[in-house]
């Protein structure tokens, strides 16, 4: 079959790379693509926001299978086109999006259904948040209410925090646009939450609107620092499984959080289809949701393909023709890794435009491979085009051995214009 991935990151060069390995993948076409998904798919130009672009691209090409993976055309209800076109997309509606799109939605939906998570306030006035702020104290959560990139989210252990993360949210928050599609407008400017004490991992589900069907957990690594210190980022490294997530952790999540969310969104005419990515902060042997994202996450992306493999592309076929009842997950004992390398001045100001070499060296196998995110091709060379560049990824038999083998892929790669963090793996690592 004939098949069209959405996005350019290192997600999408994870998800081509295990689509890539199965059978039934005749022929395989991204867009936008970057250098790495260039050396194993077809890389194409489209308008990846636009569902009428999209679908022309499809029908010209003979797509018979569309995977969208950022979160932005989800919200701008790219899928949406599709399916009404006939054409058979994995990813969900734009008015499941909001899961994703609005964190104050969010709230309303566990709110409606009883799903343990934080309380948290939405407000669209500065003001008002200052004040609310400044009467709750510090430590307290503050949360961009639209997509962010997995960057919108500010822990204020002082109140200046605070007050800073909201005058920043705030000056950059857009007026809503009158009559804008579902999910495509943050319903507030800003959600405030308690402050949550535990442990965060990583939940992945698959939903085909009816059945429910887990497929992994990970840990991300968020800060851009050693010892998880400095500015949050869009995830400097992750590993799978996350131990922390332990069988009864995850079928208390299921029961608690993830199916009566699911009854929600049925229940308000907009039923699930794609996958759900659960962020839940464990204590006690408890989880709770921290946020839900709408599509895989990045860089656990790259952990979960690495382990799943070709299976992949069966599970979301399943998913996307409602079938999932009849589909199983192959687990092999085994742990993956992967390592962030971003461009320096990374997440501020990344410093574009320098040379990487040493990547075309490195064995690309169903053990160890590069997954490449802002990168491109310049007369030849390979060149940084932005913030997280590398996801440098491993699988071994223990999680100690996949650290030791992605990080001496790190070490022969040879870029002066990058840095990444040497603790990935710490939390499960730690004795």
């Amino acid at each position: 079959m004939n098949i069209l991935i959405l996005g350019g990151g290192g997600r999408e060069h994870a998800l081509a790379w295990a689509i890539k390995q199965n059978p039934k993948c005749d022929r395989l076409i991204v867009a936008p693509g970057n250098a790495g998904i260039a050396e194993i798919a077809e890389c194409a130009q489209i308008n990846i926001m636009n569902g009428a672009s999209v679908a022309v691209f499809v029908e010209e090409n003979s797509i018979d299978f569309v995977v969208i993976g950022p979160e932005a055309p989800l919200v701008a209800g790219v899928a949406d086109v599709l399916r009404n076109g006939g054409i058979l997309t994995f990813g969900p509606s734009a008015a499941a999006a909001r899961l994703e799109a609005s964190k104050a939605f969010t709230k309303e939906i566990c709110a409606a259904c009883g799903a343990p998570t934080a309380a948290a306030v939405p407000f669209t006035d500065l003001d008002a948040a200052l004040a609310h702020v400044r009467a709750k104290g510090a430590p307290i959560v503050i949360k961009a209410d639209g997509l962010a990139a997995g960057k919108g989210v500010t822990v204020a252990m002082k109140i200046d925090e605070a007050v800073d993360a909201l005058h920043q949210i705030f000056a950059d928050t857009p007026d809503a646009a009158p009559g804008a599609a579902p999910g495509a407008a943050p319903d507030a400017a800003v959600v405030i939450e308690e402050f949550m004490t535990g442990e965060e991992a990583s939940f992945f589900v698959l939903c085909d609107g009816q059945t429910t069907l887990p497929i992994g957990t990970a840990q991300d690594h968020k800060r851009a620092y050693d010892n998880d210190t400095g500015p949050n980022t869009g995830g400097m490294g992750a590993y799978s499984p996350a131990p922390v997530l332990t069988e009864a952790i995850q079928a208390q999540a299921m029961e608690t959080i993830i199916r009566p969310t699911l009854a929600e969104m049925a229940r308000r005419g907009a039923p699930y289809q794609g996958v759900l990515y659960a962020g839940l902060m464990i204590e006690d042997g408890t989880a709770r949701l921290v946020e839900y994202n709408v599509r895989f996450g990045d860089p656990e992306c790259q952990v979960l393909m690495m382990r799943l493999g070709a299976q992949v592309l069966d599970l979301l076929l399943a998913c996307a023709t409602g079938r999932l009842e009849e589909a199983r997950v192959n687990w092999a004992d085994d742990h993956a890794l992967t390592v962030v390398m971003a461009a320096n001045g990374y997440p501020a100001a990344p410093e574009t435009g320098s040379t990487i070499k040493g990547v075309e060296e490195l064995p690309d196998t169903s053990l160890q491979t590069v997954f490449h995110a802002g990168t491109a091709r310049q007369d030849g060379a390979l060149i940084a085009t932005g913030g997280r560049v590398l996801s440098v990824t491993a699988r071994a038999d223990t999680l100690a051995k996949a650290r030791d083998r992605a990080y001496e892929m790190v070490e022969r790669i040879d870029w002066p214009g990058g840095f990444c963090r040497s603790d990935i793996g710490w939390r499960a690592l730690a004795p």
